[in-house]
């Protein structure tokens, strides 16, 4: 694997994973507290004769973060100028979590370059909320919070991760990982470590919430923002991925996933797999997204 960078029209830096071989390019886009690091497990066992290409997106891994993000069309731009600048053409995206929401945007905005569109546990088509917190820690679902100050203040969560950043505290970044991610199955203790290291290289926690609380392509307003209606624009087959037992994506944002984007995107759980169904049951993920991406070459 070739760790490169390319530096944007924007200014910035974006460094990226490079796998060696292959001729039908893939771009993977990663979540929020990851980076290309991530899906180092998945890059080395999908089919050889795909070209994969993973990248940092801005403010994480060792990608620049010059100009902080407003929302996730900031990181679908930067995506859009990434592919445009290693001059992909008739490629696939695969976004996880976070990742899904921003290759949704690039696919609804740049039609005929994306040939299939993988949504590995990915926020909804109508964002994912962020509520605020109750006195005695737990969420309050009856307050959505309102703007980034709001949400760069929330106790319960923004600074709770944020202090585990800032004091580097790799066993709470864990106790958190164990508990919502790796909730059934732990990667090894070295390649752990390693992904610790990767989540601390986060520098837009608080900006990234926010784009997601105010994410939203679908024709509806979603209880904080209206609808872009640009769901609609996204015409190339899709495949939706989610682990059964995923506590982060809800079975709900991905019925809403489905009901935006119609009769194009087909649904296919993870059995006994969580939000990284990459360490959960890789061999599992693997065959899915080969049963997509590679049918054309098996019929």
């Amino acid at each position: 694997m070739t760790l490169k960078s390319v530096t944007l029209e924007n200014g910035e830096t974006i460094t990226y994973r490079e796998r060696d071989g292959g001729h039908h390019p893939v771009v993977l886009v990663h979540g929020n507290m990851t980076s290309s690091k991530h899906w180092d497990l998945l890059m080395d066992e999908l089919d050889p004769s795909l070209k994969l290409f993973a990248l940092d997106m801005r403010g994480f891994g060792g990608s620049s973060y010059r100009e902080p993000v407003t929302g996730i069309s900031d990181f679908a731009e930067d995506l859009a100028d990434f592919i445009d600048r290693l001059g992909l053409e008739n490629f696939d995206l695969i976004g996880w979590s976070t990742g899904g929401a921003v290759c949704m945007q690039y696919t609804a905005e740049h039609p005929g370059r994306v040939r299939r569109l993988v949504l590995l546990a990915s926020a909804s088509t109508r964002g994912y909320p962020f509520f605020g917190t109750k006195d005695d820690g737990t969420p309050d679902s009856g307050r959505r919070l309102q703007s980034l100050e709001e949400v760069r203040a929330d106790a319960g969560k923004t600074r709770a991760i944020q202090g585990l950043y800032d004091t580097k505290n790799r066993e709470g970044l864990k106790a958190v990982w164990n508990a919502l991610i790796y909730s059934h199955r732990q990667p090894d203790s070295r390649k752990y470590e390693e992904y610790v290291d990767d989540m601390l290289t986060q520098r837009n926690l608080a900006e990234v919430y926010h784009a997601l609380n105010t994410f939203n392509i679908s024709s509806r307003h979603n209880g904080l923002t209206e609808g872009t209606d640009q769901a609609k624009d996204i015409t190339v087959p899709v495949l939706v991925l989610r682990g059964d037992r995923d506590y982060v994506v809800t079975e709900e944002m991905t019925q809403e996933i489905m009901a935006d984007l119609g009769g194009n995107a087909e649904y296919r759980p993870l059995t006994d797999s969580g939000h990284s169904p990459l360490v959960d049951d890789l061999d599992q993920l693997v065959q899915k997204i080969h049963g997509f991406l590679l049918q054309e070459e098996t019929e």
